[in-house]
């Protein structure tokens, strides 16, 4: 009879649940956390948040952010540690990422954005300096950029040091000639770089450096690309090698952004999949969140926030019309 009683009771509290849920939202397809990473950028920390409320308020999921880093976070995700990484950046892990996919146990489901990489000036020393259009004219200018350390040379702010971009601006560096008038200065971490950038824009001093985007220094200040000789891939390959012998100009190339998924998680909860799929955000809408992050020294969860109450035609794209809703009220 106790047992029958409590397998009545059970039952009845599960009947409840089921109704209770019902009536509040929809069931997650997963019965556990959905495991996002964590990479060490803004963009990312940004989306993935993004992606988590709306998981959350219009799906009826939980949800995990593990920290990583990219190469950690793809043998992870080969692992099944993780269930999504929403920003991979194809041209830092092509080989990886080929590797990865080989195995069949990852899958790439949807394209972000095209990032990219530039050589820069801010727009009010453009403006002061209008001969300046190319990287290759900077030795004329040498004095316009004057390294505080060695005044007789200018200064360019390369990649910070040990990043992967560190090679490639060095190479590029080399390859146009610029050592004999500027110093190739790589600061020790991104946020000393940034902390410098910022610096010098805050007091309109001419300031040239690499840098990367959608990003929130890109999205806050007013720049300029400077010209670099078109692309070239077996030029940009070889400046990806640190053994490069001969490096030769080559401009950035685009960097598909797209969201990864395990194949297991396709399968298990394929309208997540089909959403996560549809996740997509113009340049410029990008940039105004790095912007709007940058001005008001905002974390992820509240440009998350901000991003989802002022560009909700963005997002509700990605959803069906009763997940936005969801999403909307809860807002």
């Amino acid at each position: 009879m106790l047992g029958l009683g409590l397998a009545a009771a059970l039952l009845g509290l599960s009947a409840g649940t089921n109704v209770a849920q019902a009536a509040d939202g929809p069931a997650c397809e997963l019965d556990r956390p959905i495991k996002f990473g964590g990479m060490n950028w803004e963009s990312n920390l940004v989306l993935v948040e993004v992606e988590r409320f709306i998981a959350d308020k219009g799906y009826g999921c939980k949800s995990e952010v593990l920290p990583t880093e990219t190469l950690p976070a793809l043998a992870a995700l080969e692992r099944g540690d993780l269930d999504i990484n929403t920003e991979i950046w194809l041209n830092s892990v092509a080989e990886p990422w080929e590797k990865a996919e080989a195995t069949g146990k990852v899958k790439r489901i949807g394209d972000i954005y095209m990032g990219g990489e530039a050589w820069f000036i801010p727009k009010y020393t453009a403006e002061r300096l209008p001969e300046l259009k190319k990287a290759a004219d900077l030795p004329k200018f040498k004095d316009e950029f004057k390294d505080p350390e060695e005044p007789s040379k200018g200064r360019f702010y390369g990649c910070p040091a040990g990043w992967g971009c560190e090679v490639v601006s060095g190479n590029l560096f080399k390859a146009l000639g610029l050592g004999d008038t500027f110093t190739l200065f790589s600061p020790g971490t991104g946020a000393t770089q940034k902390a410098a950038l910022t610096a010098a824009y805050k007091r309109k001093e001419n300031v040239v450096f690499y840098y990367w985007y959608p990003t929130p220094l890109v999205g806050s200040m007013d720049l300029v690309k400077l010209e670099l000789p078109a692309y070239d891939k077996e030029k940009h390959s070889c400046l990806t090698d640190p053994d490069c012998a001969n490096p030769e100009p080559s401009a950035y190339p685009e960097n598909p952004v797209f969201t990864a998924v395990t194949t297991q998680f396709t399968q298990d909860a394929p309208k997540l999949t089909e959403f996560l799929s549809k996740v997509a955000v113009p340049l410029p809408v990008m940039d105004k969140a790095m912007a709007y992050m940058e001005e008001n020294e905002a974390e992820p969860d509240a440009t998350a926030q901000w991003f989802l109450k002022n560009q909700v035609d963005v997002w509700s794209a990605w959803v069906p019309a009763d997940v936005a809703e969801r999403v909307k009220a809860a807002l």
